[in-house]
């Protein structure tokens, strides 16, 4: 089929989904898929760049939590909360990155720094539990019914429709800066820095863009993710077993796809709910468990991850590459 052909196909099959098929508990699957799909794409941003950051998880959970303390404390509708709480996310990777790109923090070093970052976040979430609730959750106040001004739902097919429009834009801004002059900048950087400045790119500018622009968008996953749930903990929207699921699933789906971190979260979310399915509460803790085994695997023998394993082979018609010989 034309891919031309196909993509408007796939975009209105994936609408009319929840018109067809209205299924309450397979609907909430499709928004978490598609929530977690737009975090997942947000970290690739970095990620496909050999920026490594462990610290999304901290950016998620200021999306979350800005989000309804603003809504809780303060009436400020999420409309204007989540843009708000996407600012905050902004600068805050904007004060960390900075120093860092500024003098050279590269590699293992950088991830540490947002290692650092994550726990800090999950820390002061838990120590501002009078008006966070610690780590025993938060839950925005709800209003009756559907309430636009509010951003709350009762019917899954209006979330459903949201979670996609986002996830949709994610890919947009993908592509977006796939097509770009940053991509061969990022991409300059990530093999030379020193040959990237030399031909006059502006290496700290360049990283901060994305740095900000992940930062951002992960930020609107936590929030959405608090809006859809109506229940946020400092364990299920930051700290690092947050941020090392993102790692997970982008590794595992094919972290230079646009649709590999897509893959990585269908792969995540049907994974943890077999877990709960099968074993119950029996299970709590094993999801992060095999998530560092399966990534360990895939770092070894499937680098590139499933979507893109499979697209290098389909461009190659299944045939494996003939190592080159040396001549006599």
């Amino acid at each position: 089929m034309n891919a031309r052909l196909a993509w408007p196909i796939a975009a209105v099959a994936l609408v009319a989904l929840p018109f067809v098929y209205r299924d309450p508990y397979h609907l909430h699957i499709f928004v978490l898929i598609l929530i977690w799909s737009f975090a997942y794409t947000s970290w690739s941003m970095m990620g496909r760049f050999g920026l490594v950051s462990l610290g999304h998880g901290g950016f998620m959970g200021v999306g979350a939590y800005v989000t309804a303390l603003l809504w809780n404390h303060l009436g400020v509708s999420p409309w204007i909360g989540i843009p708000i709480a996407l600012v905050c996310a902004g600068g805050l990777a904007l004060i960390v990155a900075y120093p860092c790109f500024r003098f050279r923090i590269t590699g293992h070093y950088f991830a540490l720094v947002t290692l650092a970052l994550s726990g800090i976040v999950l820390q002061v979430i838990t120590a501002t539990r009078d008006y966070t609730g610690g780590s025993l959750g938060y839950t925005p106040e709800r209003t009756k019914g559907n309430n636009i001004l509010a951003l709350q739902f009762e019917d899954k097919t209006v979330w459903y429709l949201i979670a996609l429009a986002v996830w949709a834009a994610g890919l947009v801004i993908w592509y977006w800066v796939d097509r770009s002059m940053s991509r061969y900048a990022m991409e300059a950087i990530s093999e030379d820095e020193d040959a990237a400045a030399a031909a006059g790119v502006d290496v700290t500018a360049e990283k901060l863009k994305i740095t900000v622009i992940s930062a951002a968008m992960t930020a609107l996953a936590g929030a959405l993710y608090c809006q859809y749930q109506m229940f946020i903990s400092p364990d299920t929207v930051s700290g690092i077993s947050v941020s090392l699921q993102m790692v997970f699933a982008v590794v595992v789906g094919g972290i230079y796809v646009a649709l590999g971190p897509t893959v990585g979260a269908v792969i995540t979310l049907l994974l943890a709910e077999s877990l709960r399915i099968f074993f119950g509460t029996k299970a709590v803790g094993w999801d992060n468990l095999v998530y560092g085994v399966l990534l360990v695997l895939f770092i070894i023998f499937l680098p590139k991850g499933i979507l893109g394993s499979l697209m290098d082979r389909l461009k190659s018609g299944g045939a494996r590459p003939v190592a080159a010989r040396k001549p006599a």
